[in-house]
């Protein structure tokens, strides 16, 4: 996980800025994972896991305003661009480590992640869906906006044409770009939805469910009994 916190080290500053011009949809994307960010507590404790600058939190901080949250990334740079978001907010905890091998604490209420288990190899996102269960109290929920490879290889080359060409009707220079989709061929490491789907159910979730999907993005829903 070295390389990955190298890689968002370096792009900490203007990760938000790019936001909407390299994810589709950005807002109805982010919008479905805040919708099923639902808790059956009224101050619930929750992990945003691969937190980054903590873009999502932020949201989920605005549906529960009595919540603790703990974000919890690799990179002490998106962290930090974090912490100036959250100043003055005492219910906000931050964490550095991987999140893959460190311990997740808990338990909590409602786990959200956006845009980063799709970084791991396989087995550890297997391995990862089964130990946020484990932390999750009952009546928890796990809501993840991330993305799938396409289901075979047709619909792969399909997604991938299309997020290229968002990507050329936005304002990022050549330049931008081609960072952005060298990063994409480096760390991103998609698995199909149906896999995702299975391994959430292995893990032990009763009801598990897509909210969202445009194309290869998606956001999943998984609740512990």
């Amino acid at each position: 996980m070295e390389h990955i916190r190298k890689a968002f080290d370096a792009v900490a500053t203007e990760y938000d800025a790019q936001r909407e011009y390299v994810i589709p949809d950005l807002r109805q994307f982010y919008g479905a994972a805040v919708w099923a960010a639902e808790s059956p507590s009224a101050s619930p404790a929750i992990l945003d896991v691969g937190a980054g600058t903590g873009l999502l939190s932020a949201m989920l901080l605005l549906k529960h305003p009595a919540s603790t949250i703990t974000l919890l990334d690799i990179s002490e740079k998106m962290l930090a661009v974090a912490k100036e978001r959250f100043s003055g907010c005492k219910n906000v905890v931050f964490r550095t480590g991987d999140y893959s091998r460190v311990d997740l604490g808990g338990p909590y209420d409602l786990i959200c992640s956006a845009l980063s288990i799709h970084h791991l190899e396989p087995a550890d996102k297997r391995r990862l869906f089964g130990r946020i269960f484990s932390v999750l109290a009952p009546g928890g929920v796990f809501v993840n906006a991330d993305q799938a490879e396409g289901e075979t290889p047709y619909f792969t080359r399909k997604y991938r044409d299309y997020w290229d060409a968002f990507l050329q009707c936005g304002p990022l220079d050549t330049q931008e770009s081609a960072e952005i989709r060298r990063r994409r061929d480096t760390l991103d490491k998609n698995e199909k939805l149906s896999v995702q789907l299975s391994w959430l159910r292995e893990a032990g979730f009763s009801e598990v469910d897509v909210v969202y999907k445009n194309r290869n993005f998606m956001v999943t829903v998984a609740r512990k009994e």
